[in-house]
C-alpha cells in the first residue's frame, strides 16, 4: 500500500531553516535532520527538559511534560523530543535550548594559556611520521632492479632507513609516481609504538609522491570530548601548532553523557548515527584548520586522537554496549591504527589515525594522554591528577606506579540537571558575590552579556557564596527565616532569585533551587569521595600529596578556594593546585612530536591499576559522608570550618549553622 502521509513543511528560527517531513514525524528528529541543534541532554527520553521549543504556528501532538509549566504550555512551549508534527510548523528554538559557539575560541585560548607549567620532559623531537626526499637514478639494462628495490636502496643510502615495510597502495602507484619528476620523490614513513625500548622500530612507507614536498609536513592532534571536540594542526618540521579550532561534539543532540549515548547506540542505526555525528564534527574542524593555515589537506599525513573509552569506541564504530554493563569490558584497550578515510574523515588515503589506549570502561585514552602530556609518568612527586566533567577521572601516583578510578559526577558541572543550567557559553553566570548584610547578589557573566543561565563553575561559586552568606546551611537547605524577597517558594521548593526576568536574555527569572543545590552536592560528593578512596587505597592522606593537577575545560575555570569551600577539592595548601587546561590535547600534541611519548602512552596504560569505585563499600561510605557542605567530618576541612566560624561571628549575626 502506498504511503498516504502528508508531507509537511517545518520552519526553524532563528536558524531560518526549512525542511519537509511526513506527518507524525518526531520534532527533535526533524531538527537534527535539518541541521538545527537543540539541546537534548537525556537523548530524547523526555526527562531532562532541555529540548524545549516554542511552537509559533501549527500543531504538534504528544504527552504533556511536567518539564513544561502551565504558563509555558499556554504560550506554546513543548518538548521537541515528545512532539509529533501534525501540520505545517513554525518553530522557534529559544536561547536556553541552543548551543552558542562564540565561547569556544575563548575556551581554547584559556586552556593553552593556563597549560604548560607541568609538561612532559626528557623526550626527543622525533615524530612518528617522517618525510624523506630522494633522487632515484633511472633504471638501465645494467641496473634494472624493480622500482621498489630502487626506492628502498635509495632510502637506505639517503635517509638511513632500514628494515622498512611498504603499504600495498604505495606499490600499486610506484612506477607512475617515480617517473613523473625524473625520479625525484618524497617518501612518507610512519612508525608505530613499541612495547619496550629494546624493540626495534619498523617504519612503514605509507606514501610516495613526486617532487620535493618535505617542507609540507603536517599532522593533526584531536581531543574527542563528550561535549566538545578540540583539534590542532601541527607543523612536524618545526614542532609547533599552526592552527587550532574547537566545535561542540555533534553527538550532543543524542545525549549529554556517555551513558545516554551508549543507550542510544543500541537503537537501530544508533551507533552509525553517533559515529557519523562525531566524524562530521572532526571534518568541520579540519576544514577550519586548513582554512586558517592555508595548508592543503593532502599535506596532512597523520592523526593522533585522545578520547574517553566510549568516545573512542563510537569514533571507530565499535559497539560500546558492554562498557556500561558489569563487569565493564571495552571491546579493546589497545586498538591498532586505522585508515582515517575508512571512518569518513576527509583526509588523504594514506593518513592513519592513532587512538590512545584506554585503561578501563570509564578511564580512557584522554586520561592516558593527559598523564603523558603532563609528564606524571616521569615525576617522582606524589601527584593527584583530576579531569573533572560529567565523569570525574582521577589518577594518583608517580613514575613508579599509578592507580586510577572514575566516578560519575553527572552533568551538573556542565550545567546539566540544573533548572537554569547551561554550558559555559556567552551569557552564562560564572561568578556571584552575595552581600552578607543585604543578601543582594553581584553577578558576572561570560562575555559580559545579560544573563541567560548558570554554567558549572558559576554553580560552584553561587553555592559557596550562599553558604558563606548564611543563606543556606551546610545541609544545602535555605534559611527561610531570613528577611529577603530573594528567598522564596517556587515550583521546585525554595529558591534564591539571582536575576529578575527584566535583567535576563530569556525574559524569565533565573533562580537557584534546593533541587539544584542537591544535584551539585551529589556531584561534588562523588568527585571528592573518588579522590578520598583513591588516596586512602595507597595508605596516605591528602596532606601527603605534593601536587594536585586539575585538567579539562571546566577545571580551567573553577575557583580553588570556593571549590574547597563546598567540599569538591581537598582542604590542603592552595599552592599545590596546578591547572593544565586541556591535558588530553596536550598529550596528543606532544605525542605527535615524539615517538618516545608514543611508546610512553602504551607504558602508562599498562602500568595503571584501575579501581571500580561502584564495587567498593568504602567509596559509598565516603560518598554519603560527603553529602554535606563541605563535609560531615569537619576535621577534613579545617580551613573552611575556621572561615565559616569567623563569618558566623563577625558578619552574619549567627546565621550559619555549623
Amino acid at each position: 500500500m502506498a504511503n498516504t502521509k502528508k508531507r509537511l513543511k517545518v520552519h526553524f528560527s532563528p536558524d531560518n531553516v526549512d525542511i519537509t517531513v511526513p506527518q507524525g514525524e518526531n520534532l527533535l528528529k526533524t531538527a537534527l535532520a535539518a541541521g538545527v541543534h537543540i539541546n537534548a541532554a537525556c537523548g530524547g527520553n523526555g526527562v531532562c527538559g532541555t529540548c524545549k521549543v516554542l511552537i509559533k504556528k501549527g500543531e504538534v501532538a504528544g504527552p504533556r511534560s511536567e518539564k513544561i509549566s502551565a504558563e509555558e504550555y499556554e504560550q506554546g512551549y513543548r518538548l521537541s523530543c515528545q512532539s509529533q508534527i501534525e501540520s505545517d510548523l513554525s518553530v522557534e528554538v529559544p536561547l536556553e535550548s541552543r548551543l552558542e559557539t562564540a565561547v569556544l575560541s575563548r575556551e581554547m585560548r584559556m586552556a593553552e594559556a593556563e597549560a604548560a607549567e607541568t609538561i612532559a620532559t626528557g623526550w626527543g623531537f622525533n615524530p612518528p611520521l617522517n618525510k624523506c626526499y630522494v633522487e632515484l637514478s633511472p633504471p638501465t639494462l645494467k641496473d634494472n632492479v624493480s622500482d621498489l628495490s630502487r626506492l628502498l636502496r635509495s632510502l637506505k643510502r639517503r635517509c638511513n632507513l632500514r628494515n622498512v615495510s611498504v603499504d600495498l597502495d604505495v606499490v600499486k602507484n610506484l612506477s607512475r609516481v617515480q617517473r613523473r619528476r625524473g625520479g625525484q620523490v618524497t617518501v612518507t614513513t610512519l612508525v608505530k609504538a613499541v612495547k619496550t625500548k629494546a624493540d626495534k622500530r619498523k617504519p612503514t612507507i605509507i606514501k610516495v609522491e613526486p617532487g620535493n614536498t618535505s617542507r609540507q609536513h603536517y599532522s593533526l592532534a584531536f581531543d574527542i570530548g563528550t561535549t566538545t571536540v578540540c583539534g590542532q594542526l601541527l607543523d612536524l618540521n618545526r614542532g609547533r601548532v599552526v592552527a587550532e579550532s574547537m566545535a561542540y561534539n555533534g553527538q550532543i543532540s543524542y545525549g549529554a553523557d556517555v551513558i545516554t549515548r551508549i543507550a542510544y547506540s543500541q537503537r537501530p542505526g544508533g551507533l552509525k548515527k553517533l559515529q557519523q555525528a562525531v566524524v562530521a564534527t572532526i571534518n568541520q574542524i579540519i576544514d577550519e584548520l586548513v582554512s586558517q593555515s592555508r595548508i592543503k589537506v593532502e599535506h596532512i599525513g597523520h592523526m593522533i586522537v585522545a578520547g574517553n573509552t566510549t568516545m573512542t569506541h563510537i569514533l571507530l564504530g565499535l559497539d560500546p554496549k558492554y562498557v556500561r554493563l558489569a563487569p565493564y569490558t571495552p571491546v579493546a584497550s589497545f586498538i591498532p591504527p586505522a585508515r582515517a578515510r575508512s571512518l569518513g574523515i576527509r583526509v588523504g588515503r594514506h593518513v592513519h589515525i592513532f587512538t590512545f589506549p584506554c585503561v578501563a570502561s570509564y578511564v580512557g585514552g584522554d586520561i592516558v594522554s593527559g598523564v603523558v602530556g603532563i609528564g606524571l609518568h616521569q615525576s617522582q612527586k606524589l601527584t593527584l591528577y583530576m579531569d573533572i566533567g560529567t565523569n570525574g577521572e582521577i589518577v594518583i601516583g608517580n613514575s613508579e606506579w599509578m592507580i586510577t578510578a572514575a566516578c560519575s559526577a553527572g552533568p551538573a558541572f556542565e550545567g546539566g540537571g540544573i533548572k537554569h543550567g547551561m554550558i559555559a557559553a556567552a551569557g552564562a553566570i560564572q561568578d556571584v558575590n552575595i552581600d552578607p548584610q543585604t543578601l543582594e547578589p553581584e553577578i558576572s557573566t561570560i562575555g559580559g552579556e545579560k544573563p541567560k543561565g548558570i554554567c558549572g563553575s558559576g554553580l560552584i561559586n553561587i553555592i559557596a557564596g550562599l553558604l558563606e552568606a548564611g543563606v543556606i546551611g551546610q545541609n544545602g537547605k535555605f534559611n527561610t527565616d531570613l528577611k529577603s524577597d530573594r528567598i522564596r517558594k517556587g515550583g521546585d521548593g525554595y529558591e534564591y532569585l539571582l536575576c529578575a526576568a527584566s535583567e535576563t536574555q530569556t525574559g524569565k527569572d533565573i533562580v537557584i533551587t534546593e533541587v539544584d543545590i542537591d544535584n551539585l552536592i551529589r556531584a561534588k560528593a562523588a568527585v571528592y569521595a573518588g579522590c578520598q578512596t583513591l588516596v586512602r587505597s595507597v595508605g596516605v592522606s591528602p596532606s601527603a600529596l605534593e601536587q594536585v593537577i586539575i585538567a579539562g575545560a571546566f577545571g580551567s575555570h573553577i575557583d580553588i578556594e570556593r571549590s574547597i569551600t563546598i567540599g569538591l577539592l581537598p582542604d590542603m595548601p592552595r599552592d599545590r593546585f596546578i591547572f593544565v587546561g586541556n591535558g588530553s590535547l596536550t598529550g596528543a600534541r606532544l605525542t605527535s612530536f615524539s615517538t618516545d611519548l608514543l611508546d610512553d602512552a602504551r607504558k602508562v596504560a599498562t602500568m595503571m591499576t584501575n579501581l571500580e569505585l561502584s564495587e567498593r563499600v568504602d567509596f559509598m561510605n565516603s560518598y554519603v559522608a560527603a553529602l554535606f557542605l563541605p563535609h560531615t567530618n569537619a576535621a577534613e576541612f579545617p580551613a573552611v570550618v575556621r572561615k565559616l566560624a569567623k563569618l558566623k561571628g563577625s558578619k552574619l549575626g549567627g546565621r550559619l549553622a555549623l
